[in-house]
């Protein structure tokens, strides 16, 4: 069975812990790393700078403390495989769903189960949506 590793531990203890539980139940099922939880300001603005987010610091759902949001991906890391990223999400979903969590997908912002009407495309970013 997959474990996280000492980075992933570290950035799952900034995150909300019911969104923290959902992703240890879905570690269970499939392997992936926690990339990013909570995001300071130096973090935050640098993403924004970068293009990796659209909101600078404090506006980001990853500045709240503790963080609702979290990049994930499934390991071994391949940024350019957009079906393991949905596998993954799925995944988490699934398990979000039993603990009676909703979730919203970069990978499909509105949730409408389409990708290609995505303006900004944020694969590895899940967060809350209640």
């Amino acid at each position: 069975m997959p474990v996280f590793g000492k980075r992933s531990e570290a950035h799952l203890a900034t995150l909300d812990p019911d969104l923290a539980l959902v992703l240890r139940d879905a570690i269970e099922i499939y392997d992936f790393s926690v990339i990013c939880g909570h995001r300071g300001e130096k973090a935050q603005n640098e993403a924004f700078a970068t293009g990796a987010s659209q909101k600078q610091y404090p506006e980001s759902i990853h500045n709240e403390s503790p963080s609702k949001a979290v990049d994930v991906a499934p390991y071994p890391i391949d940024w350019s495989d957009n079906l393991a990223f949905a596998r993954l999400f799925g995944i988490i979903e699934a398990c979000a769903h039993k603990r009676g969590m909703r979730l919203r997908w970069g990978g499909d912002w509105d949730g409408d189960g389409e990708s290609n009407d995505q303006s900004f495309m944020d694969i590895g970013h899940l967060q809350k949506a209640n």
